[in-house]
Parts: structure tokens; sequence; C-alpha cells
């Protein structure tokens, strides 16, 4: 286990501590470390920042044994990341018009690629994605996979002023230093170029609502960001024209209730149900607790004071 501080402003206060550790190594399977899984409800003891309002996981495993685990991570969410990628691009419309052009665009924590086609029919351009996980590359189609980098995001792989845009959805909460992530993203940006995240919202209603069983509180997520917390990172990092929005997503009914703090016996019976039936493949929108968040590399005259996407 390593010991962490804040990753926004580097206090290393532990006195508020937000949940003590909550894990059992021996019940982590192939998916823990995977995208969009059957949630375990297990996490790290977890910090609340009082300067940053973030809450932290302190100690942590090791770089190096986080990154094995998600090489490693087995890959089943296929749909759920069509479905992702369609919800993520109706953001693109508020985005692109602010844009100084729509050549070069890099989606952190690509999974399989399925945001990369949504960017290739928004007429990008030298599109890349790059993914940590084996197994989402290769369930990536044919013709995405080439553009896909497995590995880690480092900004020195980089040149600088590359990129009109870079996402990261859903990535920003299990990255060991999320500032140095995105100090790295804002150098490999170009001027009037945007940084767009999606992130789970630690007061969202949801999370409130659910309290410790909501699955945002998860073995993977070593920080969990408010909209001021977010909003602080970003600033740190020199972006402007920052707008943090909340997130209905779409997604099919079966995997909501995959979500679901209910007894396994009962989950899997409704899960049979839905199957069955069909109705487990209707899509249903929801305000999941996420948040849709974009800042801007720029100088003050590039862009209005009431930009939003």
């Amino acid at each position: 286990m390593v010991k962490r501080a804040c990753p926004i402003c580097g206090n290393g206060e532990e006195s508020k501590v937000f949940a003590e550790a909550n894990f059992n190594l021996k019940e982590l399977d192939q998916f823990a470390f995977a995208s969009r899984k059957l949630p375990e409800y297990m996490h790290f003891r977890l910090i609340d920042c009082p300067t940053c309002d973030v809450v932290y996981a302190n100690p942590t495993f090791s770089i190096q044994e986080i990154a094995t685990a998600y090489e490693e991570a087995d890959f089943g969410s296929q749909e759920e990341a069509r479905f992702a990628a369609h919800t993520y691009g109706r953001f693109l419309t508020g985005i692109i018009p602010n844009l100084a052009d729509l050549e070069g665009a890099l989606d952190i924590g690509t999974g399989d690629g399925a945001f990369l086609e949504v960017l290739l029919t928004k007429g990008f351009t030298q599109v890349n994605g790059i993914e940590p996980s084996k197994a989402p590359i290769r369930a990536a189609k044919k013709e995405i996979q080439p553009l896909i980098k497995k590995g880690l995001f480092n900004s020195r792989s980089y040149h600088k002023n590359t990129f009109s845009l870079v996402t990261c959805f859903q990535t920003l909460e299990h990255l060991a230093d999320p500032m140095e992530t995105v100090l790295g993203i804002y150098q490999i940006l170009k001027e009037k170029g945007a940084l767009f995240i999606v992130s789970h919202n630690r007061e969202a209603l949801s999370a409130r609502v659910l309290g410790r069983k909501s699955p945002i509180f998860d073995i993977e997520h070593l920080q969990l960001f408010s909209f001021q917390s977010v909003k602080n990172l970003m600033e740190k990092a020199g972006f402007s024209h920052i707008d943090v929005k909340p997130i209905f997503n779409t997604y099919p009914l079966h995997y909501w209730l995959k979500l679901l703090p209910v007894p396994t016996k009962l989950k899997t019976s409704m899960f049979d149900w839905l199957n069955k039936t069909g109705i487990g493949k209707w899509p249903v929108a929801l305000p999941a607790g996420n948040m849709a968040v974009v800042g801007y590399k720029q100088t003050v005259t590039h862009l209005k004071r009431n930009i939003k996407f």
C-alpha cells in the first residue's frame, strides 16, 4: 500500500476520514478493474480534503500494481460503451464551434474505441485513443484498432500543441495523479483546444441517497470529484471558460439493474426475467450522477466570456 496526499492541492491532512477501507482481495476478480462492471461495493480508505472538496483514496495499491490490474482486466461492456459514446457525442455540438479546427483528437481511456467512431463521424481527423487494458482493444472494430495505442497516458509521448480536442471519460477517478494528467493535456492541446471530461459527481442526488452503496465508491476510484473540485483541478492546470453540467445517461434497462444495491439472488432473477422478456434491452435515460466538464486552452481574447457547451 502507498500513501497519498490530496491529488489537487497536495494537502496531506488525514483527520477528516470519509470512510474506512472496505475491501477483500480474495473477492476481486478479472472484472474488478474493468469498466461498467457489476459493483462489488468495495473501496480504499477515503479522505475528505477540507480545501478542495475532493474525496480521495489513501493509502492505495502501488501505481505498478494498479497498472497491471488494468492491463489484465476483462471487458464485457461493448453495448454500454456504444450508448455512452452516443450520449457524450451530443455535447460535441456545443464544443466544436469553439475549436480552432478539427485536426487532432485524443480519447484517453478509450476502451474499445466507441467514441473514436463518433469523433470520425463529426469530421475530426488524426483521431487517436489510448487504453491500458488489452481486452477492450481486442474487442474494438478492425478499422478502429489501429487508432488505439495500448498503455497509460503520458504527455511526453505527444508533441506540444498537437490536439484540438482531448477527451477523458470516466477515467479521471482512476488516475494516480489526475493533476499531472490534466497539466500534460494542457501542454499537448493547441491554442483554443478543449479538454472534455465526464466524471462522477460525489455530491449528486444518487450518491447522497445510496451512500456507500453507490457504485461510485469502488476499488477502482482513487478520487471522487464534485462540481467545485473538478473546476479547481481544471483551473490549476491553466484551463479557462470551464463549464460543468449534469448528464442524463442512456443505457439499456439491464445495465441500470446491474448498479442497484440489491441482493445477488434477487438481481439474478430480475436479470433472467428482463432477458426473457426483452425488456432489458429497452433504453432508459436517468440522471445517474455524472457530470460533463469542458475547459479551453486560450488567451482571454480568443473566446467570449459567456462561452457554453
